[in-house]
């Protein structure tokens, strides 16, 4: 199984290939097929893009959390951002947090984060994952 650091690097790629989508649903129709944010980690985890991502956004939703290896890249993701997510059933809500960022302009700003500085974002949180995972242990004596 791929590690959260190369699902999320995965993820980049298929933005940077397919374009990011910040419309209606999780994909956008056409050729090239742009994905939203959280959908693209999903595509990069479960290797599949689901017809409900065109066409279903509740469907979608719940293909998105049942799948922990996608789920544990949007919580890295969301970690990596400068706010919080809001919560939704007294839970935070990590794909509206990340889908949302990708898609708004920043407080004081005009338009949305580019698909490059999202693209660099995600990068940064698999840097950090990749990064932490090579750290050695410490334990320290009682």
């Amino acid at each position: 199984m791929a590690t959260t650091a190369r699902i999320l690097e995965q993820a980049a790629c298929l933005l940077h290939l397919n374009g990011l989508h910040t419309g209606d649903q999780f994909a956008a129709p056409g050729p090239r097929g742009a994905l939203d944010v959280c959908a693209a980690v999903y595509v990069a985890a479960e290797k599949k893009t689901p017809v409900q991502f065109f066409t279903d956004e509740c469907a979608s939703l719940d293909l998105i959390r049942a799948s922990e290896p996608a789920m544990a890249a949007i919580r890295a993701i969301s970690a990596a951002l400068d706010t919080e997510p809001c919560e939704t059933n007294g839970a935070p809500d990590y794909i509206e947090h990340v889908s949302n960022w990708a898609a708004t302009p920043p407080i004081g700003e005009t338009t949305p984060p580019t698909t490059s500085e999202v693209i660099g974002r995600i990068l940064r949180a698999a840097d950090t994952l990749a990064l932490d995972s090579t750290l050695p242990l410490h334990h320290h004596a009682a």
